[in-house]
């Protein structure tokens, strides 16, 4: 159901019966029959009536829901994008500030400062990045429209209840397309089950409150099986013939097994032997960097199900304690820009006369057809990635912009 078909249908409405109105309007009807479930669910009638009365859908989150970057964009892209220096340092600011909460939950909690402050870092940029979508709006259109209602009507409910018990305005409640919110953007049933209040002021806010968000996130990974003992995982060298056909997160041996089949760290460290399981994570296949993961990457994991997200938040972890860049490079020709560079890239196109709007190193729709549009008259093929080909061809053809 396109929103131009809904439009069309809510306009018909208005000069039909009401019952006939409700029955030509599929999102009116369909929060109708979501009120008994809300009801059951523990939401109190004067609270659904209240908050669901004049929403509308928001069409825009159902392409979303199939464009979820972590499954369509090139892992060097992705990764290029959320661990660069800019957000190291960003973080290792972070921490520096919130040294004292940072340890507090970490001693509560058992998960080092480091791996919440990723956490921190890859959500919300620190804080800086929280979403503008209401998430009633967005809840109640991913329960009626495409794929997973179910499971969105949960979170819509849980949303309701969050205003309802939590007494949080529904103003405040905005996040990603998905109904994530807050500093380290908690689902609304995630934030019913784990957040906690850690500034003492008696009420838990992921949104306007750092020590909250940093401790529930700290709760998360304990809740989901972190071990303060394991490392999340180690790069490794592969030896020449490793049979790798079993390879994966989730096919774990003993890590004493992959030492003796010749397995090392890439930074030259000893591998730690014993009995800890390890699985064989090889996100861009034998060419690409090759890690060892243990049962924390899957604590990780468990955060937003996507193996290439949890290796930025682990990464970035070992880049907020000094570690370096991964050892073994991508297995490309055009490796991803880092958001300064994106930046520069869109500098580069508005002095050139595109109009992306505000260069802010997200590479967007307005972007990718104005990358098009100068590959095309740069003779390079106009696939609208942001890589490096495509900023150093405008680095030559552009004076690089001030600023």
């Amino acid at each position: 159901m396109t929103s131009l078909l809904i439009r069309a249908l809510a306009s018909a409405a208005l000069v039909l019966p009401a019952s006939a109105a409700l029955a030509a309007d599929p999102f009116s009807a369909c929060l109708s029959q979501l009120r008994g479930p809300a009801l059951k669910a523990g939401v109190a009638a004067a609270t659904f009536d209240t908050h669901t009365a004049g929403l509308a859908p928001d069409m825009a989150v159902i392409d979303l829901l199939d464009a979820q970057p972590e499954f369509k964009t090139p892992i060097w892209d992705y990764m290029a994008g959320l661990v660069d220096d800019e957000r190291v340092a960003d973080g290792q600011a972070g921490m520096a500030r919130w040294q004292a909460e940072l340890e507090r939950a970490s001693l509560r909690y058992g998960v080092d400062p480091a791996t919440i402050a990723a956490v921190w870092g890859v959500e919300s940029n620190f804080g800086r990045t929280l979403g503008g979508r209401p998430l009633l709006t967005s809840l109640s259109t991913l329960s009626c429209f495409g794929r997973r209602q179910a499971y969105f009507r949960g979170e819509f409910f849980a949303t309701l209840k969050i205003i309802q018990d939590e007494h949080i305005a529904p103003d405040r409640l905005v996040g990603s397309w998905a109904g994530a919110f807050g500093q380290t953007q908690f689902m609304p049933s995630t934030y019913l089950r784990l957040a906690v209040d850690f500034d003492g002021d008696g009420r838990r806010d992921l949104v306007d409150s750092v020590p909250d968000a940093l401790a529930s996130t700290a709760n998360f990974l304990k809740r989901a099986g972190w071990n303060p003992a394991l490392a999340w995982g180690y790069e490794v060298r592969l030896p020449a013939g490793l049979d790798t056909a079993g390879a994966g997160r989730k096919n774990k041996r003993p890590m004493s097994s992959w030492v003796k089949q010749g397995v090392t760290r890439a930074d030259g460290q000893p591998l730690p032997g014993g009995d800890t399981p390890a699985g064989l994570l090889l996100p861009a296949g034998r060419g690409g960097p090759a890690f060892l993961v243990t049962r924390n990457f899957d604590a990780l994991y468990s955060y937003n199900a996507a193996e290439s997200y949890a290796l930025a938040i682990a990464h970035l972890s070992d880049r907020l304690r000094g570690g370096g860049p991964f050892v073994q490079a991508w297995p490309t020709d055009d490796p991803g820009l880092s958001r300064a560079e994106r930046r520069e890239l869109q500098r580069l196109l508005i002095a050139r006369g595109y109009d992306v709007g505000e260069p802010d190193g997200m590479v967007g729709a307005r972007t990718r057809q104005a990358l098009q549009a100068a590959q095309r008259e740069l003779g390079l093929p106009a696939d609208g990635r942001a890589g490096q080909k495509a900023l150093k061809a405008l680095r030559a053809l552009t004076p690089p912009p001030k600023g």
